[in-house]
């Protein structure tokens, strides 16, 4: 796994730079997503994703059990995670089962299925393995970091009582009776915690974790997510003025140079599979797809441009980096009769569920 470890280290810093919020109707979004998360896997998981609209059904339709059981492979795991808290620069341990209802409170609105905080228990719980495997020296021993007074990352029963004062109890038997369920599942590859990266939503499809980070995993590669598309707020348009647009880019880089015709400025010179820009033309200068999110704040890098006489128009499909578990596509998913397992053997492809155990 060391050959990761880069990987890693610059995950866990774009997925809570990123807007990753967590996934909640009031405030969120999340681990990735970016805050979502998710390299939290996302911003981590918490990649910390970005925040989230509201989920675009409601109820919890029946869905298939779960395909297979859990193998009889075991992995270890600690008591607590130690969890750097991004607002006051504590240290908290947090036991792993608190930390799980946490977890899901914060990354997933509590109208979503049953079935989708499952597998969002179980992605949560290994990336809290894997990061507790890989540890961040910048993290002062810390296994990851978290936002709780943000709803980033995990939250306290307590935040979510005041936070919905009338349906805060229920909500959270759900979310508990959900995770009790999975609480001893973690996903593997060649036998170890995978890098479980999350998000909020697609564009349609995941990506390859290559084009957001620097490394590879062969199990964050593209797969179908249809149910994205359904979603709220899918798809959103936000505008900025020419000279906006021109302050930001020329201080991030000085030796930028523009026309005068705006219609010249940009060229998307090349887009991935899943359709996420890859690299365009700015002016004399090509970036890259996720830098320019970065700068503008963009929901994801999917996105189109349309130039106006002094202003653009950005078009923005999906929310979050795109990669691993989309958290609107398994609750699709799950109203469609899925359950937690083929969720998540959807979205990461070629691992396995097996057994936490006490170190």
């Amino acid at each position: 796994m060391k050959p990761f470890l880069s990987f890693f280290a610059l995950f866990s810093l774009v997925v809570f730079l990123l807007p990753l919020a967590a996934l909640n109707p009031d405030k969120p979004l999340q681990p990735g997503a970016e805050t979502n998360q998710p390299v939290s896997a996302a911003s981590v998981p918490p990649i910390r994703q970005e925040e989230s609209p509201v989920s675009p059904t409601a109820g919890d339709a029946p869905s298939e059990p779960a395909q297979e059981a859990l193998s009889a492979q075991q992995v270890p795991q600690p008591e607590s995670f130690s969890i750097l808290d991004r607002s006051t620069g504590k240290i908290e341990k947090i036991p792993v089962l608190d930390y799980l209802y946490g977890a899901v409170a914060a990354e997933l609105p509590p109208g979503f299925h049953a079935e989708a905080m499952k597998a969002q228990a179980i992605a949560s719980h290994t990336y809290g393995l894997y990061c507790h495997a890989h540890p961040d020296p910048q993290l002062n021993g810390a296994d990851f970091s978290a936002d709780p007074s943000n709803w980033e990352g995990y939250v306290t029963q307590a935040q979510m009582l005041e936070r919905y004062p009338d349906l805060g109890e229920t909500y959270w038997k759900k979310i508990t009776d959900a995770v009790n369920e999975v609480a001893a599942a973690v996903l593997v590859y060649q036998e170890e915690p995978i890098l479980a990266a999350y998000h909020s939503m697609s564009a349609g499809a995941t990506e390859f974790a290559s084009n957001v980070w620097n490394g590879s995993v062969p199990y964050l590669v593209p797969a179908d997510s249809v149910g994205d598309t359904l979603a709220n707020a899918f798809e959103t348009t936000v505008s900025f003025a020419a000279e906006q647009i021109k302050g930001i880019l020329t201080e991030a880089y000085p030796d930028l140079t523009v026309g005068g015709d705006t219609r010249s400025w940009f060229q998307i010179v090349s887009r991935s599979p899943s359709g996420y820009v890859l690299t365009l033309q700015v002016g004399n200068l090509q970036i890259s797809g996720k830098d320019l999110r970065t700068l503008l704040g963009l929901r994801s890098t999917n996105f189109t441009i349309a130039a106006q006489i002094d202003s653009f128009l950005f078009t923005t499909r999906g929310y979050g980096h795109g990669v691993g578990l989309s958290q609107y596509g398994a609750d699709y998913m799950a109203r469609q009769g899925n359950g937690y397992e083929a969720i998540l053997l959807h979205y990461y492809t070629g691992v396995q569920l097996a057994q936490a155990a006490d170190e």
